[in-house]
């Protein structure tokens, strides 16, 4: 089945034990442990079917970086041996068609609606319940919310001057249409060098006339060596699936990578080189697992670094776009690191053009094109990937009110602040799926939407069994896990790069370093630890101190 546009939409209830916002593989797992639990539920997205990230962001090339036989559910062991994947790293495509399959699998769509955009979201302090409002004029009850709205959701559109005047056709990577487009023949520009466009530039220059392409800050993109996926390689994660899904759930990213735990500047250089040479070949992120310091000291990463530098160099062939592309301001995995297919050897093609605009900005979108430095180009269509308000956008920009009237984005507007990740005190009954403050975007995605789905679905359970009425982290346990969350990012070079994790290509936003980067595994045994000394950190109440209270 394929996505589900609904026309008659079944009606809402206006009662409910919880609202789940975001039908991504957070929501559909969601839904699904609270079926089990028997709680009533309902899941509300904007899109026409589910998928999430993989829904919107259907750019040419668009590809997960983690592999295919990792970046999948694995709470079910008929859907880990019954589903074949195709290729080693995934493609947009298949993965919306496995998030389809789950969804049919599961029967999840009765409890889902979609084209549906939740406006406000209000506690209600008397009856310890929220108020969840729709832009289809939808006004539900319940006793929870549950934010599965995802770490790269809210767009980033740029702001720059003229955007309605261009006369030809602008796309952004994570808005890319449904239908396609078809770029053949045509002027193409493409503005950033993120993950986004290193995936969609060799496809865009092989279909158009002409590419140009704006660059401000150049990334580090690792071959992703991809391949249509060997059959014994897939049988032999199926044959052993438990142990491995086991082993990634307590590793540093929940990856399991190989990991070399020696350190790259005391290996000498020679085996060094040859580590990282079969680092390279085999491709993938599993490049930052060469040597166990690469986050942590800078001369190591300097190794790591000019390794990749000098690939770089070897492959463009135009020296002057070569140094372009070479990154110098940032440690090599302080931004996430990219994967890529023949992306650096697309500009020895002729008909792509590489632009700096980190000394010379971009002026103004044009009705011909664009204006960089004083200079005009003509475009027939302009590509924007620019990224996203990452972590907190999705959730600020939702109309989410707490206690006393506050309101979410004027509690974060020096920067998120959660216990865990999980919650925010303040906001009772509230959860979020790898929330700021939990591993989310420096981990395999599943691992950690699994992990705080189980963790969320058992608390309920929890709460459900005790017949308690509310729960919220408390104001030091917060302030506690926030310090925790910035001493734990101090150790590391990553607080050195200016990127998305720390809010840096958003203008005005606090430079906060938002994930949690002490590690997968750490992080599961902290939050089962807090779960076991009977919810530690936050506050449990039943209905007989709730009504005391309200009196």
């Amino acid at each position: 089945m394929s996505e589900a546009t609904e026309t008659q939409r079944a009606p809402v209830p206006h009662q409910i034990d919880v609202v789940i916002v975001g039908a991504g593989f957070g929501g559909m797992y969601m839904l699904h442990r609270l079926r089990g639990l028997g709680l009533s539920a309902i899941v509300f997205d904007v899109a026409t079917g589910v998928g999430g990230t993989w829904y919107w962001n259907r750019y040419p090339g668009a590809r997960c970086d983690v592999e295919s036989m990792q970046y999948s559910y694995s709470f079910s062991e008929e859907l880990q041996q019954e589903w074949q994947w195709s290729e080693v790293f995934a493609g947009q495509p298949e993965i919306l068609r496995y998030a389809n399959h789950v969804a049919d699998r599961l029967d999840l769509r009765r409890d889902m609606r979609f084209e549906t955009r939740v406006i406000g979201a209000v506690f209600d302090e008397a009856t310890h319940r929220w108020t969840v409002r729709t832009d289809r004029g939808d006004v539900v009850s319940a006793k929870y919310c549950v934010m599965a709205t995802g770490c790269l959701s809210a767009a980033r559109l740029p702001d720059f001057p003229g955007l309605d005047s261009f006369k030809g056709k602008t796309y952004h990577t994570g808005h890319w249409p449904h239908e396609g487009v078809d770029l053949t023949g045509l002027r193409v520009g493409v503005v950033g060098t993120g993950s986004s466009a290193i995936q969609a530039i060799p496809v865009i220059a092989g279909q158009a006339a002409h590419v140009t392409v704006f660059q401000r800050t150049p990334n580090f993109s690792i071959p992703s060596r991809n391949q249509p996926m060997p059959g014994d390689y897939a049988q032999s994660w199926k044959d052993s699936y438990p142990a491995r899904r086991a082993e990634a759930r307590f590793t540093r990213n929940g990856i399991l990578a190989n990991p070399n735990d020696r350190s790259a500047i005391e290996t000498p250089e020679a085996e060094r080189l040859a580590v990282y040479e079969q680092r390279w070949a085999s491709g993938g992120t599993t490049f930052m697992a060469a040597f166990n310091d690469l986050i942590f000291n800078k001369a190591s990463n300097d190794t790591a670094a000019d390794f990749v530098r000098g690939k770089i160099r070897a492959m463009v062939k135009d020296p002057v776009k070569a140094n372009l592309l070479v990154p110098v301001n940032h440690p090599i995995g302080t931004k996430r690191i990219c994967v890529d297919t023949n992306y650096y050897l697309t500009y020895n093609s002729p008909n792509v053009d590489l632009v700096d605009v980190r000394g010379a900005p971009i002026e103004a979108v044009t009705p011909d094109g664009l204006r960089v430095g004083g200079k005009d180009y003509t475009f027939d269509a302009i590509v924007f990937a620019t990224g996203f308000d990452a972590m907190t956008g999705a959730l600020t920009r939702m109309g989410i009110v707490g206690r006393a009237g506050e309101a979410l984005a004027d509690k974060w507007e020096a920067g998120p602040r959660t216990y865990l990740g999980l919650m925010t005190a303040g906001f009772p009954n509230m959860f979020m799926i790898t929330g700021p403050g939990s591993p989310s975007v420096l981990s395999n995605m599943m691992v950690s939407i699994e992990q705080h789905v189980d963790w969320v679905a058992d608390c309920l359970g929890h709460m459900t069994h005790r017949q308690l009425a509310c729960i919220e982290a408390t104001l030091p346990a917060e302030n506690a896990w926030v310090q925790h969350v910035n001493e734990v990012a101090d150790t590391t070079l990553y607080p050195s790069a200016a990127s998305w994790y720390m809010g840096a290509n958003i203008p005005g936003k606090p430079r906060v370093f938002m994930p949690y980067i002490g590690g997968v595994g750490a992080y599961r045994r902290r939050c089962d630890e807090i779960a076991a000394n009977g919810y530690e950190g936050f506050q449990l109440a039943g209905p007989a101190a709730i009504a005391e209270a309200a009196e």
